[in-house]
């Protein structure tokens, strides 16, 4: 008899030791239930294997396990950072899971220039510069590029445009930007300006107001009106900055204040961003929980989880305590590489911030939880009327871009319970280059092969949650054909697939719905579930086009001069600018080639070689 539940985890409690490390539980399909971390494995298991004192959900995890699997380690934080990088990975249906695990953009100061570019960045820090942030949006991080330009004018425009610019551009004009490309600024004073902006950056406003405050005072005595007109405004503007920022905390330079507000199954994370004594914006977080999860547990596994790739300030401010709060600091602290505090505030300006992110996370899940709940109606109305055996809970619409066949793209939106699943889009770049121009039946057999083939080799037990209930496709009975056709040649024959196809004079509302081996049908015009996949095509063909725009405008800009090896912007610039164009310079002779200043004879050569075979 196969042992399961309580019967199998004592088994394993008597070959376990006081150890630290990391357990899994796994079901009869080997799939894992929960992991959870120990700084004592023995001592955590032992628990499992008591008959009583489990919360329900503790007590159906236990009777669902089968095995189990362990993995020690030297000490209790590398057990923490590996229970919650095995939790992102893996996805266990027990545990708290943050389910949004998005990057965050920052301002990047550039190095390595005589004028320094101001930008906003996303991503690694691999570039050369000086970054702050994070920011909690992109309009967050626009809007304070914007108030850095109005007062301290530094350039964005990039170091190829800086170096071929031969006149002010608008962003001078407006005044945006003091021009430094033709010689508008000295070095030493856009210097001066770029220590300011970081200064800002830094939360030091005081001591470039007094700064502004002197230049303008000298400008005018020296009779430099204008000059000192303009440093007025600057003045100006950055006092209206710190008027009418929502939150300037005076005790707090860099932290971020997390809040948890839980409403049965349900809980938001609000996180403020607090660089500089500023707001650097907030965000809401939706874990997946369990009616039964504390909020010191919850807490616990989101700071875990969401601190895996991100950096973190040097305090955390939270709405409640959180378990084994003294291994968390630790294992921030050896992140970082600098100390990092956990603060839960009893009263003054920290407790304030808290009030302020718990009162916008309890708001914001109550928006979400309405919006949830009509998502659900209409998900359940669009399985009534494709017939489907359940409510969907994921669902694929599939369309493609091109103009007359060039630059064409496929694309896949994903859509769910809680609505647009942005961070499951996907696009195809179409390979075949033999399609006709305008096959968009052909195109859709490549987009669907590869997007099925790929599924079926990562997922063959469907246990990953990948899988669509629902594959719409932007096309009518020939697109579905194809479709149904590829899926079946793969081996999948249990995913309901429909075509949405404009009706009688292409007019919105009148779509028609095909499905293989039925007749199609319509809906009538004020039906919401009409309205819905009317939502879900036009998200999908939105989707496709800025792809396709992206992916043209891309190869607009490229040259034909990118591909070979030695050619920088400067050689670059030399030749274009000696040949005017680089279908010139793929023309030139060698000879031609051999005259252009910084061009020596071996690089006409690598130059005239790369454009043409030698037989």
């Amino acid at each position: 008899m196969v042992k399961h539940g309580q019967e199998i985890i004592r088994d394993f409690v008597n070959k376990l030791d006081n150890s630290p490390g990391v357990y899994r539980m796994l079901d009869n399909q080997a799939r894992v239930l929960y992991v959870g971390k120990a700084r004592s494995l023995k001592a955590r298991v032992s628990n499992y294997a008591r008959n009583s004192g489990h919360s329900a959900r503790i007590a159906r995890m236990i009777s669902e396990t089968a095995d189990m699997m362990f993995l020690t380690t030297e000490t209790e934080t590398e057990a923490l950072l590996l229970e919650q990088n095995l939790i992102k990975q893996l996805k266990p249906r027990y545990n708290v899971l943050l389910r949004d695990d998005k990057s965050f953009p920052n301002i990047l100061v550039t190095r390595g220039h005589t004028f320094p570019q101001i930008k906003k960045h996303r991503g690694a820090k691999s570039e050369n510069g000086d970054y702050y942030g994070p920011f909690a949006s992109a309009s967050a991080v626009n809007k304070s590029l914007n108030q850095l330009q109005r007062i301290f004018m530094l350039r964005d425009c990039s170091d190829a445009t800086f170096e071929t610019r031969t006149r002010p551009c608008l962003q001078f004009q407006i005044r945006r930007c003091s021009a430094p490309c033709v010689g508008n600024i000295s070095e030493r004073d856009y210097a001066g300006a770029v220590k300011n902006a970081q200064n800002f950056l830094n939360g030091r406003t005081k001591e470039i107001q007094e700064a502004l405050a002197k230049e303008m005072q000298i400008a005018s005595e020296k009779m430099e009106f204008e000059k000192a007109a303009g440093l007025r405004d600057r003045i100006r503007a950055l006092t209206h900055i710190q008027s009418s920022q929502g939150i300037n905390p005076k005790g707090v330079n860099q932290a971020d204040v997390i809040g948890l507000y839980m409403d049965g199954a349900h809980a938001c994370i609000q996180v403020f961003f607090i660089r500089g004594n500023q707001n650097w914006g907030n965000s809401d977080f939706y874990p997946r929980i369990n009616a039964d999860n504390s909020h010191e547990e919850i807490l616990e596994a989101f700071i875990g989880q969401f601190y895996g790739n991100k950096e973190v300030p040097k305090q955390l401010i939270l709405s409640h305590n959180v378990e084994n709060s003294d291994l968390l600091e630790n294992f921030l602290t050896k992140k970082s590489g600098y100390k990092v505090e956990i603060i839960i505030p009893q009263r003054g300006e920290k407790l304030e911030l808290i009030s302020g992110a718990l009162r916008n996370a309890r708001e914001s899940l109550g928006r979400k939880l309405e919006q949830s709940a009509t998502q659900k109606k209409l998900l359940k109305g669009l399985g009534e009327t494709f017939n489907l055996q359940e409510m969907p809970t994921r669902i694929e619409v599939y369309d493609n871009s091109h103009i007359q066949g060039t630059h064409a793209v496929g694309a896949m939106i994903v859509a769910g319970p809680e609505g647009m699943e942005k961070n499951e889009y996907r696009k195809f770049n179409i390979k075949n280059e033999n399609f006709m121009p305008g096959d968009d039946v052909g195109m859709m057999k490549e987009v669907i092969s590869r997007r099925f083939k790929r599924l079926v080799e990562e997922d063959p037990d469907r246990n990953l949650g990948k899988w669509p209930d629902l594959v719409l496709i932007d096309g009518g009975a020939g697109q579905i054909s194809v479709v149904n056709e590829t899926m079946k040649s793969i081996g999948i024959s249990d995913v309901s697939i429909v075509g949405v196809a404009k009706g009688l004079d292409r007019d919105q509302g009148k779509e028609e719905f095909y499905r293989p081996g039925l007749p199609k049908f319509a809906l009538k015009r004020n039906d919401p579930v009409l309205y819905f996949i009317q939502r879900l095509r036009d998200e999908a063909h939105r989707f496709a086009i800025g792809a396709h725009r992206a992916k043209r405008v891309k190869q607009i800009v490229s040259s034909p001069l990118d591909g070979i090896s030695g050619i920088g912007s400067k050689r670059k610039k030399a030749l274009l600018s000696h040949f005017g164009s680089g279908k010139a310079v793929k023309r030139a002779s060698l000879a031609d080639l051999k005259v252009v200043d910084g061009i020596s004879n071996a690089m006409a050569e690598k130059i005239y070689d790369f454009f043409n075979e030698k037989s």
